[in-house]
């Protein structure tokens, strides 16, 4: 996808891997400086290597411009904490575009998640957006210009058994944006959230080899979705670029008129959204 983001500078929050590094990837190969985010100077600094390093065929042909161009800046410091986010925000400097993309999750027994593992995920996936956003969406009113974008997930629309708590924090975002967006009414700052279907992020992948499995078996991809997605339309898991295409006409000046709204880049998995 090529989309006109050059004068804009971006913040990809959770950006060194996933889906954050493929947004980041794209925003940067469509004209925007992006500051990268990890909680490990040293995460930050090779993924900005590493993007700078690759030219990426599909992001060549479909934006006309090369990664290795790509005008990047380090902003480490952890999302989930208010230090973290302070630190953050000196590195990233005045942003344009914010995408509140950090996220953890993890499979647990409904019955069996401590009130640590509950505020651990609230405090990475919920109150890092909402320290952030309340940072930057008053500069961006000012100015009259701004995107901001959660990255929430089928799953804050129907809720994993296995990871209620995770669940959770995507239902929070939904609420965060909805609520942001309103409070930025008629000021050119549009609020929105994206909401991924099962992904092959470093993660996922993870997942399934703590499990004993390995995603370069395509019957295991199936089966997954078979058995754990079966509403999923695409029957696959969806791609960090997928995701990051959406994102990056969200940030757009084209995408002017959408806001408030949740963004579906699931495959299909979600049935309906009321």
């Amino acid at each position: 996808m090529h989309v006109d983001l050059s004068g804009f500078r971006a913040l990809v929050t959770g950006s060194t891997k996933g889906i954050g590094r493929a947004i980041a990837a794209t925003l940067a190969a469509n004209g925007a400086e992006v500051a990268i985010n990890g909680r490990k100077a040293a995460d930050v600094d090779h993924a900005i290597a590493d993007i700078r390093g690759q030219v990426s065929d599909q992001i060549s042909a479909q934006a006309g411009a090369q990664v290795p161009k790509a005008r990047l800046v380090a902003a480490p410091g952890d999302a989930a904490t208010a230090e973290g986010v302070a630190n953050i925000i000196r590195a990233a400097g005045d942003v344009d575009i914010l995408v509140n993309n950090v996220g953890i999750f993890e499979i647990k027994d409904a019955f069996a998640i401590p009130d640590a593992d509950w505020q651990r995920l609230f405090d990475t996936n919920v109150l890092s957006g909402v320290r952030l956003t309340r940072h930057y969406a008053p500069r961006m009113r000012d100015k009259g210009f701004g995107r901001i974008i959660f990255i929430s997930s089928e799953s804050g629309v129907q809720i994993p058994t296995d990871m209620i708590h995770y669940g959770f924090t995507k239902s929070a975002d939904l609420a965060l944006m909805r609520g942001f967006a309103q409070a930025l009414s008629d000021t050119g700052v549009t609020v929105n959230a994206v909401l991924p279907g099962p992904t092959r992020t470093e993660g996922v992948e993870a997942m399934f080899v703590s499990m004993g499995k390995s995603l370069d078996d395509p019957n295991v991809e199936r089966e997954f979705i078979d058995s754990e997605r079966p509403s999923s339309i695409i029957k696959r898991l969806t791609r960090p670029q997928e995701v990051a295409d959406v994102v990056a006409f969200l940030c757009s000046r084209e995408a002017s008129a959408i806001t408030g709204s949740p963004v579906r880049a699931d495959g299909g998995v979600v049935m309906a959204i009321a």
